[in-house]
């Protein structure tokens, strides 16, 4: 009894599921309205967390370019009880389905036969996918496992996507009625929907976009916000995304419309709300326009602008002395190393527009460095287009060596912080000689050491300057760079406070080299 039971309930099921297709393929979407697409992603390695799913997100960029508005994304198990259902409910509300994953020749793979249940049809062997899985597996017996990938619902279509060059594609993707049969591995869906991308564009629908980035808490600009909304509800969707980790902006706005004369008058509204300042440009190209970006900065007349010019200064003043190839950056991936990075780079960037010869960078590195630092390193090296130099040791070995290995270094430019013990001692381009060890940190604003052939006295250093001096020798912190622990040092006396920018100097000798050092200014 139970079996009947069940039985009839499968089929009443399954009646309700085609009707509510048929109803929605004779009405199709309203019209004047946009595409709309429904998205399933399946596999239970993603429910279980074992694998992160990024075709979701790939679709959606890609169909909203094409006009579809993606209305859902669903997440379900491999049971074919819960692929059909979620697939006839989805075919029967969007325009289009689009499956992802349990397509292949294993237990687990059942998006055929659960899209097969949802129409209430029968697997079959398509005759053109049989020859091809004999073609590309060379099987062609009945139950391998290679024809699973052959028996599809009696409806499908076989849909072959086209390359960048109009070539067709070797293998086709598998279509029910308005569902597609993606595959789960990221390549091959992205391939196949790029290559099938005709079949989902929309000429009379296009989404405009505008994102206001904003440098305040989003409790502040919430009264905006709600004004915003009450004025273009239904026309223009306004979101709000903070952002924590930003260095530019504390919250996202977005506002999207298939209207562009309804968006740039909710755009307007939006700037016009917003309180004065807040509203901040967005820098994503910051290495390009790094010239111009930093000395506006400096020209500015601001009191960043002018620690900034008076770091120019310096950077500019090493640049007069010697050539690219005389010349190094100390970096060991801290905040304040990578600023000056920033500001060396700009410097070069105007000064060379049109230049062939890469900056070189020097990284000392420690003993098991942080992955992530290295990685960041690894990164930056890339984004700025610079050639790396890596030495291991301490700073006197590590200065060595650099020494032994390219002979025509002749500065490094460093930096140091305004509340780093002597810095308000130090003058720019004076000259500076040790013996070992470690001290100044590269920072927000350069210090050049130059280095030469010197075979000359070893120095001393008083005990409590040495003793701070090396107190905090860490890469990782943006501190360790190439100063001697124990040097010679002339200083002019500091003066109390030393707020602001200050320029000060040293001298000290090292066994083997000298180093002279342009100072840069504090902050």
């Amino acid at each position: 009894m139970w079996g009947a039971l069940w039985g009839r309930a499968l089929r009443a099921a399954g009646a309700l599921r085609a009707a509510a297709f048929r109803s929605m393929a004779v009405e199709g979407p309203a019209r004047g309205s946009a595409s709309t697409a429904g998205i399933i992603v399946i596999g239970d390695e993603i429910l279980k967390g074992h694998t992160q799913d990024t075709n979701s997100f790939f679709m959606c960029r890609r169909l909203r370019a094409l006009g579809v508005k993606v209305a859902r994304i669903s997440v379900v198990p491999d049971e074919v009880e819960a692929i059909a259902s979620e697939v006839a409910a989805f075919a029967a509300r969007f325009t289009f389905v689009l499956t992802s994953g349990g397509i292949g020749p294993t237990h687990d793979d059942v998006t055929f036969e659960a899209v097969a249940k949802a129409f209430e049809e029968n697997v079959v062997p398509h005759p053109e996918l049989v020859a091809l899985v004999h073609k590309f597996f060379g099987r062609t017996e009945a139950q391998c496992p290679e024809m699973k990938l052959a028996r599809v619902p009696e409806s499908a279509r076989l849909n072959y996507g086209t390359d960048g060059r109009g070539s067709a594609f070797d293998y086709p993707l598998v279509s029910v009625r308005n569902v597609y049969i993606f595959p789960g591995i990221p390549a091959l869906m992205e391939r196949a929907l790029d290559g099938l991308a005709h079949l989902f564009r929309s000429e009379r629908t296009r989404f405009h976009s505008r994102a206001v980035y904003v440098a305040a808490d989003e409790l502040l600009i919430v009264p905006v916000l709600d004004r915003a909304h009450a004025a273009f509800q239904g026309r223009v969707s306004l979101g709000s995304y903070p952002d924590w980790a930003s260095n530019y902006y504390r919250v996202k706005l977005t506002l999207d419309s298939e209207s562009e004369q309804d968006l740039e008058e909710a755009y307007g509204f939006l700037m016009r709300q917003l309180p004065p300042g807040v509203a901040v440009p967005l820098v994503t190209d910051y290495v390009s326009r790094a010239a111009a970006e930093v000395y506006s900065l400096a020209e500015s007349g601001s009191a960043l602008g002018q620690k900034v010019a008076a770091a120019l200064q310096t950077i500019e003043e090493a640049l007069d002395q010697y050539s690219l190839a005389q010349l190094c950056v100390g970096f060991n991936g801290g905040k304040d190393c990578t600023a000056l990075l920033h500001l060396v780079h700009a410097a070069v960037q105007r000064r060379f527009p049109v230049r062939q010869e890469r900056l070189q960078v020097l990284y000392i590195r420690i003993v098991s460095p942080f992955p992530e630092m290295e990685q960041f390193i690894q990164a930056t090296v890339q984004r700025y287009d610079v050639q790396l130099c890596t030495v291991e040791g301490s700073i006197r070995e590590a200065l060595a060596h650099l020494k032994e290995q390219q002979p025509q270094l002749e500065a490094v430019l460093m930096g140091t912080r305004r509340t780093d013990p002597y810095s308000c001692t130090l003058t720019p381009m004076t000259g500076l000689t040790g013996t070992s060890g470690s001290s100044c940190a590269s920072s927000l604003f350069p210090t050049a050491f130059s280095m030469t052939r010197a075979t000359p006295p070893w120095g001393a250093w008083p005990t409590r300057a040495r003793t701070q001096r090396c107190a905090a020798p860490t890469p990782g912190a943006g501190r360790a760079t190439g100063l001697p622990t124990s040097w010679r040092m002339r200083k002019r006396s500091a003066r109390p406070g030393c707020e602001g920018h200050a320029l000060g100097g040293s001298s000290g000798k090292l066994p083997g080299m000298t180093l002279n050092k342009p100072a840069a200014c504090q902050h």
